[in-house]
Formats: C-alpha cells, sequence, structure tokens
C-alpha cells in the first residue's frame, strides 16, 4: 500500500490519546507480544498474525498471562481448564456456573444449542461447534478478564478440557454480536484492528475512537426473524459484486444475497483465516482467474487436488521462484454503500505446504478464496487473510463496518509511542 495512505493515519495519532467518540476512552491492543503502555489512555495490545491471530490476555486473581484467539465469528470465549493453560484453582476470583443459575438459561440465548446439565457435577455445560467440524464443550464460568490497560471485566466463557486445535494460544475469545461474546459484555460500541501482512504486529483497539484512516461504511445486515443457515450474532454484511481486474463478474444479484433459508449471508471472521465464496460465485471467479493470468500463471492441471479440501484452483511454479505477483490482477469484493475489500498481490496466491512436483523442482500455490460447498459453508467468508494492510472498524452503535486501507505495521509502531 502507497505513502500516500500512511499520512492521515501519522496525523490522527498525534491526536489520539485519551479521545472519546460515543462509546468511552479508546484502548489499544497488540496482537502479538505481551505489551502494555504506561500511563494515560490509550492503553494497546498488539497481536500476532499466523494461522490464527492471538491476543495477550490476563485472566483470574492473581493474573494469569494466557495468549488467546481473536474471533469475531464467534460468540463464546473458552479456555483450556484445568491444565497448562488457565488454571482455575489458582484464582480467588473463579466461579463455575450452577445448571440451576439463572444465568446459565439466560445469558446463553444466542448460542445454538442449549445449555444443559453437567452429569459429573451439574454445572452449566455448553456445547459449540465449528465449520471445520471441531467443537468446544464446557462449563460455563466466570472469572475477571482484562485486556491491556482496560479496565477488568468480569465474563462469562466456556472451561474446556479437551479444546479445538488452536496452535499457541489458551483458548478464544470471541468478539461477535451475541450477548455472552466479549465485546457485548464488556459495553464496548465500537472495536477496531490492523492486520499487519508477514510476521510485524497488528494492533486492536476497544473503545469509540474516531476514525483512524478514511474509512468506507457497509452496513451491517440483520434479520430478525430466525432461519435455520442464517447467522443473527454474525457480522453480516451485504456483497453486492466481485471484480477481478477491472472486470466486473457476471454474477446475478440473487447468488450474492441470503436465500428464504438464510444461506448466501457475507460474513466478516477474524477467525477464519482464508476467503470463500458460494459455489456459483466461485466458479465464475476461478473461470475469469484463470483467463486473466493465462501465460502468466501454469494451472496444476489436477482434477482431484484441492489444498485444505476447498481451494481447488492452483498452480506449479518453480519450487525457488515466488509468484509474479504484481502482475497479478486484483480481486476486490464490493460491498454495499461503497465499502469492498481488496485482494492483491501476495494475499492472491498461497503455497500448499508439502506439495512439490517433478522432483521438487515446482512448488504448488493456490488462490486464496476458497469454495464453501466444498468445506460445507452456506455462507460467504471474508477471513483475515484478505484484512491485512486494512484497518477494520466494527462500529456496533451505528450498525455498521469501516473499512480502509493503512501500512498496518506503520501504524502499529506509531501508537506503540503514543504513551
Amino acid at each position: 500500500m502507497g505513502g500516500l495512505l500512511i499520512l492521515p493515519w501519522l496525523l490522527l495519532l498525534a491526536e489520539l490519546g485519551g479521545a472519546e467518540a460515543g462509546g468511552g476512552t479508546a484502548m489499544a491492543m497488540a496482537l502479538r507480544a505481551e505489551k502494555t503502555a504506561a500511563g494515560a489512555a490509550p492503553s494497546k495490545l498488539f497481536f500476532k498474525r499466523d494461522v490464527t491471530l492471538t491476543v495477550s490476555v490476563t485472566v483470574g486473581s492473581p493474573p494469569q498471562n494466557l495468549s488467546m484467539v481473536l474471533d469475531t465469528g464467534s460468540e463464546l470465549s473458552w479456555l483450556q481448564c484445568p491444565g497448562p493453560a488457565f488454571r482455575p484453582n489458582l484464582s480467588a476470583t473463579y466461579l463455575a456456573i450452577p445448571f440451576a443459575n439463572p444465568a446459565c438459561r439466560d445469558r446463553t440465548r444466542d448460542l445454538p444449542s442449549p445449555p444443559f446439565p453437567n452429569p459429573s457435577n451439574r454445572l452449566c455445560r455448553v456445547s459449540v461447534s465449528y465449520a471445520d467440524g471441531s467443537s468446544a464443550d464446557g462449563d460455563l464460568s466466570s472469572d475477571v478478564l482484562r485486556l491491556g490497560q482496560a479496565p477488568a471485566v468480569r465474563a462469562l466463557f466456556s472451561c474446556v478440557q479437551t479444546p479445538p486445535s488452536s496452535p499457541g494460544a489458551a483458548g478464544l475469545l470471541g468478539l461477535n454480536q451475541g450477548s455472552l461474546s466479549f465485546i457485548s459484555q464488556m459495553g464496548a460500541k465500537k472495536f477496531s484492528y490492523c492486520i499487519s501482512a508477514g510476521s510485524s504486529d497488528g494492533v486492536l483497539l476497544l473503545g469509540g475512537v474516531a476514525p483512524l484512516v478514511p474509512l468506507n461504511y457497509t452496513p451491517l445486515v440483520r434479520i430478525s426473524l430466525p432461519l435455520p443457515y442464517f447467522d443473527r450474532v454474525a457480522y453480516s454484511v451485504q456483497l453486492e459484486g466481485i471484480r477481478v481486474g477491472a472486470a466486473v463478474l457476471p454474477i446475478p444479484k440473487a447468488v450474492l444475497e441470503p436465500d428464504h433459508t438464510g444461506a448466501g449471508q457475507t460474513i466478516v471472521d477474524s477467525g477464519t483465516q482464508f476467503s470463500f465464496l458460494l459455489g456459483p460465485a466461485y466458479a465464475v471467479l476461478k473461470t475469469e482467474f484463470l483467463r486473466q493470468t493465462r501465460g502468466l500463471l501454469a494451472e496444476l492441471g489436477e482434477p482431484g487436488f484441492a489444498f485444505q479440501g476447498a481451494f481447488d484452483t492452483c498452480f506449479r511454479l518453480p519450487a525457488a521462484a515466488a509468484p509474479p505477483r504484481e502482475k497479478l490482477p486484483t480481486v476486490a469484493l464490493m460491498l454495499r454503500g461503497g465499502a469492498e475489500v481488496a485482494v492483491a498481490a501476495e494475499l492472491l496466491l498461497y503455497p500448499a505446504a508439502g506439495q512439490l512436483r517433478r522432483g521438487g523442482k515446482e512448488a504448488v500455490w493456490c488462490l486464496t478464496f476458497g469454495n464453501s460447498e466444498l468445506v460445507p459453508l452456506e455462507s460467504y467468508i471474508i477471513g483475515h487473510h484478505h484484512q491485512q494492510n486494512l484497518w477494520v472498524e466494527y462500529d456496533l452503535q451505528l450498525a455498521r463496518l469501516g473499512f480502509g486501507p493503512v501500512r498496518c505495521d506503520v501504524a502499529a509502531q506509531r501508537l506503540a509511542r503514543l504513551v
């Protein structure tokens, strides 16, 4: 992203300290190292991006330092306990919630499955399933959580013994719009993050600061009626079209909108790595991308191959060479209201680990848009890989999401020097 995009970020950062705008004092957090700022607001947290985004959190009394996955696609936060992650017996403020407690019934209303009594201890047992087939089953619990210099929040979460796979993390921090999400429990009206490319720190802001970069907004899509395939507490937006280079794909409007069952919603999800399109839209994107890269990229030519089971637009490249990123067409997801998520250069192709051809001379690289029907999913997903070098703002008060391109590594460095 060009230097012109950095300038407004730098100017606004100078005015950020202690700013408030409709949601209280802003708090900035890093999704990586456990760096916390001394002095005045905003406090900050930096995060690490790999297969997941992870943020440092302290839990309990005395505080235990833990790493949690940052997931805007989930409601219920969970921690692995007891065990090497969180040790409830060492926290004087830990509470397990009995099934008879009203919180077990009232606070779990947005979960897809109702709670049930744990037969071994009569505690409130909750279960959450994920699209990859994994699940998190645990007892509803409560303790004091704190991110950066933000005030401590007594929050409900699930204490699980056998967690889903989450490399390098002790648990998951749910940030969707459900009543049990951490954002809802802390009462935040706005939060935002910026995911850096590569191994640089990203930054997470909690609170109601004015936009730090110029943003284009798209309204959240809300459907009040319960539909079988519509997630009412997800951050759902309306996909209006897809552009490859200068070509807007000929995708019927009905393909991009939720149908009568709720299938076809578009979700912005920091807990998913790549992005997914429903089959009809994916097929059109695949055809056009192959057309525009003919002669530039050599197709893999193996109809049965799909990276991670869902990415089947793949290519063969010399093992020692990088893809011709600067020559690839940009793929833009066009959202209602004029906002868009533009995916270019190094974000378009991803190496399929361990996949070599011709005796190791060629590597396999795949387009980072997957076919939802191969997962299977009933929705469009915009994952965190395609949110790199974007300032993404979740404005809950005005029911909208904002997107603005910016060099996130520079933004995080400047914010780290604020206080």
